[in-house]
């Protein structure tokens, strides 16, 4: 079970002069009885569908039953997809396969498929892929919940012709659809084609949907127990029920970020995992929180422009690009810190004392010797932490026991559940994209599908140019 740490946040652990009161949790709990109640009542209307996503047993069954057929017949996995049909895969192989998984050899990798997500239409990166994987042992999972994804169904396109062109009329059978129960470009094609299909439940967005088809199948090609992400997702929503604030970590971490960004201007909020592992899971964080917090308009249609501004960050590494900032910048931040108790691998730091061959160290490395890259990595972690607490600026951890299904599925489904709560308190609506649906209608209208009025270019001059 994970567990939310937030003394940081308050003035009376950090300087006495930054951070929140503990008078104004107390105001957050005696509100939170509303919060909680519209958050139910939304929930029972079907707008948080992604709370139905912990229970699909029959889902998982045909998931697996399909990654233990088919899937076995090929080595490698090309997903295509975008947002919300990509990171969240990519957050999966990153947390619970080994490093650079694609590298190792079939033993290195237990016999499952490689795995290659293509999530955008930089030419370079497409023809690379395709260059590199045999078409005659990939299964391709195309991903877009709509259908009709200009970005995803243009990587089709040119990838379904990849395929005939080395198969044939074989082709078809290397392709796997992940879309709308019932309409969309994507369920005609494969009506047409005879693709199989997973479903992606039409109560569920993009950026929410890891937890469904969209993740669950490629993490079961690749040896993910699909069944675990969503027991420790179950755990999380069972947390998050509660009318107790203090009680309920989800939504406590979604009042104390949106009391820190409206409050005390704390608009940038960091993720920072300590671990590699979690450096995807970071990216997916990114796009949850800005596309469901950032909006022009509340629930009423009141212009508000709102939306804190969610940034990703890996310690120790950014210890030395930008904790600089965050240490000394503006107070402009909250950082969330992620650890891991228990990383499954460790690496001792040799004792060279103990050699008397060995070259006697400078004194200055010395204290490296005897301990190990983890104990290292926590007190990384946990200098980070008190330094910035001494210099005023907030914090809060996330604290996991170790890093399997379990343990990740619960994670995330806690910042689904606390970003449905953040949208509560900042009075938007969080699963709708608007200003996305502009660039995508300027999109189409620039490549001329019928319907669309091309996008002006008065304000693109060439006196603005150099």
């Amino acid at each position: 079970m994970i567990k939310l740490r937030y003394g940081r946040m308050f003035q009376d652990q950090l300087d006495g002069e930054h951070g929140l009161s503990r008078a104004r949790l107390t105001e957050l709990a005696l509100r939170f009885g509303a919060i909680r109640t519209e958050v139910s009542h939304r929930r029972t209307a079907g707008e948080y569908g992604f709370y139905q996503l912990v229970d699909q047993d029959d889902t998982v069954r045909q998931i697996k039953a399909f990654a233990e057929g088919l899937g076995q017949a090929h080595d490698h996995v090309l997903v295509l997809g975008i947002g919300g049909s990509a990171l969240g895969t990519k957050a999966l192989l990153n947390a619970l396969r080994r490093p650079a998984w694609n590298e190792w050899d079939d033993e290195g990798r237990d016999f499952f498929p490689r795995l290659t997500i293509l999530e955008n239409v930089d030419p370079t990166s497409v023809a690379a892929a395709l260059a590199r994987i045999d078409p005659r042992r990939v299964l391709v999972n195309v991903i877009s919940k709509s259908g009709g994804t200009a970005e995803t169904m243009a990587q089709y396109l040119v990838v379904r012709q990849w395929l005939h062109d080395a198969l044939g009329a074989a082709a078809s059978r290397h392709v796997v659809f992940t879309t709308d129960p019932a309409r969309g470009a994507l369920r005609e094609l494969a009506q047409q084609d005879r693709i199989p299909t997973l479903d992606v439940p039409p109560a569920v967005g993009g950026r929410f949907s890891v937890l469904s088809p969209v993740g669950l199948l490629p993490a079961a090609l690749v040896g993910i127990d699909v069944a675990g992400l969503l027991a420790g997702a179950r755990r999380a929503v069972e947390r998050s029920e509660p009318d107790d604030l203090l009680q309920n970590p989800a939504a406590l971490y979604a009042a104390l970020h949106w009391a820190a960004d409206t409050g005390l201007g704390a608009r940038v909020h960091v993720l920072m995992p300590y671990t590699d592992r979690l450096r995807e899971l970071a990216e997916w964080y990114r796009q949850l929180w800005a596309e469901s917090l950032g909006k022009r308009v509340d629930r009423e249609g009141k212009v508000v422009h709102v939306g804190p501004t969610p940034i990703g960050a890996v310690g120790a590494t950014d210890q030395h690009s930008q904790v600089q900032l965050f240490m000394e910048g503006p107070f402009d931040k909250v950082i969330t810190f992620a650890t891991v108790n228990d990383l499954g691998v460790d690496v001792a730091i040799p004792d060279r004392s103990a050699d008397p061959t060995a070259a006697r160290l400078p004194p200055d490395l010395e204290y490296l010797q005897g301990h190990t890259l983890g104990e290292l990595l926590r007190a990384e972690y946990e200098a980070t932490s008190a330094a910035l607490a001494q210099m005023g600026r907030m914090s809060c951890s996330l604290a996991l026991p170790d890093l399997t299904a379990d343990t990740l599925g619960e994670v995330i489904m806690f910042f689904q559940l606390a970003t449905g709560y953040a949208g509560a308190w900042y009075g938007i609506d969080p699963f709708d994209q608007p200003g996305v649906e502009l660039g995508k209608r300027l999109t189409y209208a620039a490549m001329g599908r019928p319907g669309y009025e091309p996008a002006g270019s008065e304000n693109q001059t060439s006196a603005d140019e150099v």
